[in-house]
This record gives structure tokens, C-alpha cells and sequence, in this order.
């Protein structure tokens, strides 16, 4: 039902003192009473105008009769034709005075206003008269335009402020279609102009007329409050006083309100504002529920987001895609995809289909988590679907790509991105610029990035991170430096992370000193190293054998707040026993458990190792068990380690039952322990074994050593088994060409 203005006739006034009326589209009449709150009683409410229009004289009337009566006899011809006679004197009087002469004839009144228009802008007067006879004729569209036009097209009372078009408006009302309804288009359309104090100021004005504007238009004005920033302030006034003031708010006022709370982050405010709905006779609706969701959703608030969504169910309201985007959104934020996908198949088995947004949401969310199964399952039912992907959804599914180094496949979906007509932006080039530097094919990353640049779009810093970490991992570290100089030219700023990338270069080519002195380059240029800038130096040093220098660079970090990683520890414990310095490693061990800092399986591996090396399996085996008293899982690295330890040390049922258990978690073998273990089973004459495990090994395409190949070689022969012997020899013939090859390329 269309809701109309209320206004106080004078007849209404007399018979129901304190209250206003207005007729509802059924021709009902409803009610609603000031409050007192407000400053006026009702004798403060007073008559519209009598329109009294400058009277003509007895030439004019003459004028005007002929004007009207030619236009009404030849109203099919074209008024230019007819008019031109009379164009020298006609004035904007003559248009007010024969617009009365024809004001129920809408169609000519149109029409002579728009001949006027061309000849000059119409008066502030002549505009107000035909919005109202526009109203009147419910030419709505008309009356609207008539409005707008008023900020844009010049008129012969020079440039009239709104008071003044609000003033001729209110004066021209009673004469010309007394349709309060004009009072709400005037107020809606200084609304559409973000003239929101002036729409303010017209209605406090027009309840002095005994006008309540109509409920649309209010909710028009609270809607355009809470798109400023700090309009939700001046939203909570208007909503409190207008509802002193005889507006009754309806549920998508309510839901208005609360959005705007909720966008200004107070959820808390907006939720109780839901509860309180129903007491002021108020239902809500899907929509009212839903925004307080979403509102949870962004606070991250999941036991709040549950318990108003079991509360909106108890209601028998039917969630929206818009309620399930909310939840499935805030899912994926929390890395609880599984959760996620569970209401989608719930929010699909109530017939609400998920879009686009819905299932690049999940794609995304399962790349991050790099499940890269889930995220293209996601993917072929978004096609099934008749689902198009966006830009966002290929740039997920190429980051996912990327990030498990199937390069050719993200490759592809980038150029059906292109064939399908979307264009990449700076982070979908970056991405895939990215993972082809990971994978050494630094010709393509650079080819992408030229094609960044024809494509108008501009490298970041991240994009020039990625190309210097490339080009250092391929040990090109002065092209990389390059690079940098190139960047600072471009105006980009230099971050810890392009910093980080080169100094990487520098420490894996050997070049300690540059590294070092690269590094208080930075901190010169305001960039403060991290942790990885520290790791990575103890890193190079550790592996130069200058354990004081690492050792030290800890000390500096502790001393400066930063806060070493187990990565830290690592590579100092790998440093102290590849310097043969157990004690120091055993001590560095002790010091991170007593301050609460948990080693992981690459800490103790290297600690096992160095035993095993030194041939003390006892002290290796302590190692083992301390590690699994804290709790810590060994990994294949750690079972690999102990099994060619304890072959090493010939205990050979030790290093069987860690083969065992490691088969049992599904762990694999390293070559040199595959060979490891067969040379034990054979010392141990354990032929069958070794020759079952030395199947599996080649079976999994791993190489045995010379001296196995050597072993099998003569164990075929003897057997009688003469094809195999050649397969095994050639192999033998295989691997002297090749290792040849390779001392040659030394020597060179």
C-alpha cells in the first residue's frame, strides 16, 4: 500500500483537535497525533496561502483569451506554428494567467510550458504551478524532473535559493492541486542532491502546515544518512524525534537503522534495537535477522551469529542467500572450510541457489588452505552450475596453483581468464609472475611483466620482490641489485621483503661481507631488519663455521625485541653440530626448552645426526626419546637418520623395527638409506629381503648405489637369470658415463 503524506485540513482541525489525518490509497482515513515534546501545540499550526496572482488588465485578459482559445482550437498543430504571432509579447504573467485559463487540460499545459521554456528559462512561480498540476495529474515522473531540473537549468528569477522554491511552492499549493505528495517529491529530491539539511529543515517547515511527510520519503532519508560516515549519529536523532513527531517507523526502517549501527560496528546497539521491534508493534523480517548476522559475521562473533540465526528459524523466517553468504564468508575467514561447504549444501537444499561471490568465496578459501582438490571441485560445480567465474575466482584458483608449483596449470587458467574476456589485474600477473620465479623460469616471469606494462597496469613493490628473489635463487645477484635501482627510480619504496629477497642472494652466493654491509645499508634507509634478515646471515656464517659471529647476531636480536623463530634455533643447531660442537648444540637445546620455546623434529634431527655421524647411537637414541617425551613427532628425515645410523653401527633389528614403524606412518625411504638398509640385510644373508626392498626401491624410481647394482648384478648371474644381469650392468655402464661427465664439467 502506497503511503501518502498526513495532512490537517482546517475542517479536520476543527472536529479532532489534536490530531492529523491523511487518505491511504483505499480511501481510508488514519490518524496520528503530535507530541507534545515537540514545542507547538496546535494552534501553531496555520493555513496554507491563498494564491492572489497579479490581476490583468483588460488588454491582457484580451491577450490571454486569444492565446488560450487558438491553442484550444488548433491544439494538434505545432505551438511554434501557432505562437509565433504572439511570441514579442508574451510575458512570464501571460504564462501564469493562461495556464489558469487551461490547468484541466494537462496535455496543453505541458505543452505551452515547454514553448516557454524555449524561449526563456521559466519564473520560480510558473515551474511551482506545473509541478503541482503535474502531482495532480499524477504525472509523477513530470513533477520529479520539474524539481531536479531547478539545480540545473537557468530561470528569470536569477538563481533562487531552496527556501525561496520551498516558499513559492508552499504559496502556489492551495490554488494549484493542494497534493501534499508535492512536499515529498521536493523532499526526495533534496535527498537525491545531498542537500540532507535543507530536506531536514522542509520537514520541521511543513509540520507547521499540519504535513507529516510520508513514511517512504522518511525511510529515503535515514537510508541516505547511513551512507556518510559519520551519518549513523544524525540517523539515530532523525529516527527518535521523527517518531515524536508522528512518523510510525515500519520494519524497513527498523532494518535501516541497524545496518547503520551495524556498519559503525555497534552490533551489541542494533541487536537490542531487533529485540525491542516487536514491543513497538514492529515485525521482523528476514532481512532484520540477516543484518544483525552479517553484522556478527564481521565482528567475527560466531557463537552470537549461531544463536541469532537459531532465533530467526524458531521465528519461521527462510534465511536469504544473502544470510548464508554472511556465514559462509565469516567460515572461510576462520579457516573452517569443512563448516563452510556444509551450509552451502544446506543452503542449496532449501532451493537457494549460491552465486558467483558464494563459490569464489570457498575457491578461495580452500587455495589458502591449499587444498587445491577442494577449491577446483568448488570450481566444476560453479560451471555445472551455469556459474560464470570472475576475475576474482581465476585469480584464486591460479594463486592456488601457484602456490603447490603447477605452474603450467595456472598457466592455462590465466589465458581462458583472457579468452573468456576478463581482464587480470596487478595481483593475478603478480601471482603467477611469482610462482614462475619459484620455479626458475625467470624468461617467463619477465615476459609476464612486460606484458603487466602494454596491459597499463604498473608493477607494485611485490611484483619487484618476487623478480629480485627469482633471479637470486638462480644466483643472478647483480641483475637482481639491478632491479632494485630500478624500482627506486620508478618511485616505489623498498620493503623488508625485497631487502630480505637480495640479501639471500648475497648469503647463498658467498658474499658474507656485501651481505652484511647491505644490512645496515637498510637500516640507514629506515628499513629495520627482521628476523628473516637475522636468520638468514646466522645461516651463512653457520654454514662458513663462524659460530661466534652467528651466535652473536642472536644475542643482537634478543637485545633489539626481536623475537627469534624455531627456524632461528635451527639453523644455529645445525651450524653447532656440523662444527662438531655437541655440547653447544645439546646446551642451545636446553636453553630454548627452559624459555618455553618448542623445538620441532628439525631441531633434534640435527642433533641425531651429528651422534649417528660420530657413530654414537646411544646418545642419538637419547635424543629420540627425549624428543618424543616432549611431545615433538618425528618426521621422515628423523627415521631416515636413525635407520643409517643404526646400519652404520650394523644394529640391524633396531634399524628393522624403525623401518617398520616408519612403513606403518607412511613415511618413505631416502636412497642412501634404501641402500643403507639392503647392504645390512645382505651382510645379515638375508638375500630375500634385500632383494624384495631392493625391488621396491627401483620401483619408486630411486637409484642404488654402484656397489649394489654390482652386488644384484652378480646375484642374477649366479641365479641364471642372464636378461636382468645386462639390465643391471647397463645401469652400472650408465651411471660411470654420467658421473665421468659430471667430475669432467668440475675440472672445467
Amino acid at each position: 500500500m502506497k503511503r501518502y503524506p498526513i495532512v490537517l485540513s482546517s475542517c479536520c482541525r476543527r472536529v479532532f483537535s489534536p490530531y492529523i489525518w491523511c487518505n491511504s490509497s483505499k480511501g481510508n482515513i488514519s490518524f496520528v497525533r503530535f507530541s507534545s515534546s515537540y514545542g507547538f501545540g496546535l494552534s501553531g499550526i496555520r493555513p496554507f496561502p491563498d494564491f492572489s496572482p497579479k490581476k490583468p488588465s483588460i488588454k491582457d485578459s484580451e491577450f490571454v483569451h486569444r492565446i488560450s482559445t487558438i491553442i484550444k482550437q488548433r491544439r494538434c498543430e505545432p505551438f511554434r506554428q501557432i505562437l509565433r504571432p504572439f511570441e514579442s509579447k508574451f510575458s512570464p504573467d501571460h504564462l501564469v494567467w493562461v495556464l489558469m485559463d487551461i490547468k484541466n487540460d494537462y496535455g496543453l499545459v505541458v505543452d505551452l510550458f515547454d514553448w516557454s521554456c524555449i524561449r526563456r528559462g521559466p519564473s520560480l512561480e510558473a515551474r511551482c504551478i506545473l509541478i503541482h498540476i503535474s502531482v495532480a495529474a499524477k504525472d509523477l515522473k513530470m513533477a520529479r524532473k520539474l524539481v531536479h531540473d531547478f539545480w540545473e537549468e537557468p530561470n528569470i528569477d536569477g538563481n533562487a535559493s531552496i527556501s525561496q522554491f520551498l516558499q513559492k511552492l508552499i504559496y502556489t499549493y492551495k490554488n494549484w492541486g493542494s497534493n501534499p505528495y508535492v512536499f515529498d517529491l521536493f523532499f526526495q529530491v533534496l535527498i537525491d542532491n545531498e542537500c540532507l539539511d535543507d530536506a531536514r529543515k522542509l520537514f520541521d517547515k511543513m509540520l507547521c502546515y499540519g504535513v507529516v511527510l510520508s513514511l517512504d520519503s522518511c525511510n529515503m532519508f535515514l537510508s541516505r544518512l547511513s551512507k556518510d560516515t559519520d551519518g549513523h549519529k544524525m540517523l539515530l536523532k532523525a529516527f527518535l524525534e521523527f517518531s515524536e513527531l508522528g512518523i510510525q517507523w515500519n520494519t524497513t526502517s527498523y532494518n535501516i537503522v541497524m545496518h547503520s549501527l551495524c556498519q559503525s560496528k555497534n552490533i551489541r546497539e542494533a541487536h537490542n534495537l531487533l529485540l525491542q521491534m516487536e514491543s513497538r508493534g514492529c515485525i521482523p523480517d528476514v532481512v532484520s535477522y540477516s543484518t544483525i548476522i552479517n553484522g556478527y559475521c564481521s565482528q567475527e562473533e560466531l557463537h552470537s551469529v549461531l544463536r541469532v540465526f537459531e532465533h530467526m528459524q524458531q521465528k519461521g523466517l527462510k534465511p536469504n542467500a544473502y544470510t548464508f553468504n554472511s556465514i559462509i564468508l565469516l567460515l572461510c575467514n576462520m579457516g573452517k572450510l569443512l563448516d563452510a561447504e556444509k551450509v552451502l549444501r544446506e543452503m542449496i537444499s532449501l532451493g537457494i541457489f549460491p552465486d558467483n561471490v558464494v563459490y569464489t568465496t570457498l575457491i578461495d578459501g580452500f587455495s589458502k588452505l591449499e587444498n587445491v582438490a577442494s577449491a577446483f571441485k568448488m570450481y566444476e560445480e560453479m560451471q555445472n552450475q551455469n556459474i560464470f567465474p570472475d576475475f576474482i575466482t581465476y585469480t584464486a584458483l591460479i594463486c592456488s596453483l601457484c602456490r603447490n608449483g603447477k605452474i603450467e596449470e595456472a598457466d592455462r587458467f590465466f589465458h581462458e581468464m583472457l579468452n573468456n574476456g576478463l581482464k587480470p589485474d596487478e595481483f593475478t600477473y603478480t601471482t603467477l609472475i611469482d610462482g614462475y620465479c619459484k620455479t626458475g623460469d625467470m624468461k617467463k616471469a619477465f615476459s609476464l611483466h612486460n606484458e603487466m606494462i602494454h596491459a597499463g597496469l604498473v608493477p607494485n613493490v611485490v611484483t619487484y620482490t618476487a623478480l629480485v628473489d627469482g633471479l637470486c635463487k638462480q644466483g643472478e645477484v647483480d641483475t637482481a641489485n639491478e632491479l632494485l635501482h630500478e624500482m627506486c627510480r620508478k618511485g616505489l619504496v623498498l620493503n623488508i621483503y625485497t631487502c630480505n629477497a637480495l640479501l639471500d642472494g648475497l648469503c647463498k652466493s658467498g658474499d658474507v661481507v656485501n651481505a652484511v654491509k647491505f644490512m645496515e645499508d637498510m637500516e640507514e634507509a629506515g628499513i629495520l631488519p627482521d628476523v628473516f634478515t637475522y636468520t638468514t646471515l646466522m645461516d651463512a656464517y653457520c654454514k662458513s663455521g663462524e659460530m661466534n659471529i652467528a651466535h652473536q647476531l642472536l644475542h643482537d636480536m634478543l637485545q633489539r625485541g626481536i623475537k627469534p623463530t624455531v627456524v632461528t634455533f635451527n639453523v644455529l643447531m645445525s651450524g653447532f653440530c656440523s662444527s662438531g660442537m655437541l655440547e653447544d648444540g645439546q646446551k642451545l637445546l636446553n636453553w630454548m626448552l627452559e624459555k618455553g620455546i618448542m623445538p620441532n623434529a628439525t631441531t633434534y634431527n640435527s642433533l641425531m645426526k651429528q651422534h649417528c655421524i660420530r657413530n654414537n647411537m646411544r646418545a642419538a637414541a637419547e635424543v629420540y626419546r627425549s624428543m618424543c617425551n616432549q611431545g615433538v613427532v618425528p618426521n621422515e628425515n628423523t627415521y631416515n637418520i636413525l635407520i643409517r645410523g643404526h646400519c652404520k653401527a650394523r644394529n640391524m633389528k633396531e634399524a628393522w623395527f624403525l623401518h617398520k614403524k616408519m612403513v606403518e606412518k607412511g613415511c618413505n625411504l631416502m636412497p642412501e638409506t634404501y641402500n643403507a638398509l639392503i647392504k645390512g640385510y645382505i651382510k645379515r644373508k638375508k638375500y630375500i629381503e634385500a632383494q624384495e626392498l631392493f625391488e621396491e626401491m627401483r620401483m619408486k624410481g630411486l637409484s642404488a648405489d654402484r656397489e649394489l647394482l654390482f652386488k644384484f648384478a652378480d646375484m642374477n648371474y649366479e641365479a641364471g637369470d642372464i636378461d636382468r644381469t645386462l639390465v643391471l650392468c647397463d645401469e652400472v655402464v650408465e651411471r660411470c658415463l654420467v658421473n665421468s661427465k659430471n667430475d669432467q664439467t668440475q675440472v672445467k
